[in-house]
């Protein structure tokens, strides 16, 4: 088993910038792609960004120039530095990584961290 917990959620005003961080635990034999994954209220939850091996990244356009995906292989860890933050990145955030787990891959989700931004 693994377990994701995340951290660094909060208020921040527009213009500002928080960032997030998810760690995985467990029996972890090796990790995937790692990503987040926003939902704002009322709505689906979307793809924000990802970083695979050899620290390929790719965002999605309404977060592109202001996030930045990293991670550490240590820790088993995902970080999202978010900058230039507005009133639409309000929403749950949440890491998802690939794990291989007691000799199989499987996708781990975190509990959600949530990010408001607001004046």
């Amino acid at each position: 088993q693994a377990h994701l917990a995340e951290s660094g959620g909060g208020l921040a005003h527009p213009g500002g910038s928080l960032r997030l961080s998810c760690q995985a635990s467990g029996n972890i034999f090796g990790i995937g792609i790692m990503a987040w994954y926003r939902q704002a209220p009322g709505k689906e939850r979307e793809f924000v960004a990802n970083i695979k091996s050899g620290n390929i990244v790719n965002y999605t356009d309404s977060v592109k120039g202001r996030f930045i995906i990293s991670r550490e292989y240590d820790k088993h860890a995902v970080n999202l530095q978010m900058n230039s933050l507005k009133h639409k990145d309000t929403a749950v955030y949440y890491c998802l990584e690939d794990l291989l787990v007691g000799g199989s891959w499987s996708a781990y989700w975190g509990q959600g961290t949530k990010v408001t931004v607001s004046s």
